[in-house]
């Protein structure tokens, strides 16, 4: 299985980089972890919180392996602790080899985008 965690968002310092490879490095060889990146709309055009979201949600969408199982972390998800995630983890792939975990911008998650997580694939963002 492969977590692909897609976060809006780029350039982040070099510690958190340096600690993402680390955190990486730590899953087992059946499990790994890959961070896509997509590009924040940019805040000075003028658009609605909506329109930047709903920009964003297009790049998300283009960076979800097709396959994969979407799992939408929202601040209205419930909350898990990390051992219930892990569990959770084990369950989640089913008949697709890939797990997605999608985390938004500075504004959160497109409405539509948050929809095709279904309600069991939504997770509290802290």
């Amino acid at each position: 299985m492969k977590l692909v965690l897609v976060a809006v968002g780029q350039r982040q310092p070099a510690w958190a980089d340096a600690a993402f490879e680390d955190f990486a490095k730590r899953f087992p060889p059946e499990c790994r972890l890959e961070l896509k990146a997509v590009k924040a709309e940019p805040r000075t055009s003028g658009k609605t919180a909506e329109a930047l979201m709903a920009a964003e949600a297009t790049r998300i969408e283009a960076a979800i392996p097709k396959s994969a199982r979407r799992v939408v972390l929202d601040e209205r998800g419930e909350r898990r602790s990390t051992a219930q995630l892990a569990e959770r983890l084990r369950f989640w792939p089913g008949n697709r080899p890939d797990v997605a975990p999608v985390i938004g911008g500075p504004d959160g998650l497109d409405a539509a985008l948050k929809a095709t997580g279904g309600s069991a694939d939504r997770l509290k963002q802290t």
